[in-house]
C-alpha cells in the first residue's frame, strides 16, 4: 500500500472526498513530523510509537576500496509496534 493507496482507503470508510482524506493525511503526517523533528515521542495506543533514536558517531570501511571513513553522529526515527498491531499481524489466517 502506498500513500495515493491510504488516501483512497481513508476516503472510502470515513465517507469523505479524497481531497479531504488526503488533507487529512497532511495534517497528520505534518504533526507527526514536527514531533520528532522537536525530539518529541508520537505514541498511538494499540498502533505503535514513533520516537528518536540518537546514534553516536562511528568508524566504517568503504567496501570497495577498504579506506577508513567517519560516520558522523545521527539521529534515525524508530517505530515500535503496540500490542494490537502485533497481534493482528500475528494472527494466523482461518482464526479470529
Amino acid at each position: 500500500m502506498n500513500k495515493g493507496d491510504l488516501i483512497d482507503h481513508v476516503a472510502e470508510h470515513a465517507g469523505i472526498s479524497k481531497a479531504a482524506a488526503d488533507k487529512a493525511m497532511e495534517a497528520v503526517l505534518s504533526g507527526i513530523t514536527d514531533s520528532l523533528r522537536k525530539g518529541e515521542r508520537v505514541t498511538f495506543v494499540g498502533f505503535g510509537t514513533f520516537g528518536i533514536s540518537n546514534r553516536k558517531a562511528r568508524k566504517g570501511r568503504n567496501p570497495r576500496t577498504g579506506a577508513e571513513l567517519k560516520i558522523p553522529a545521527t539521529r534515525a526515527v524508530k517505530f515500535t509496534a503496540g500490542k494490537q498491531l502485533k497481534d493482528v499481524v500475528n494472527k494466523k489466517k482461518g482464526k479470529k
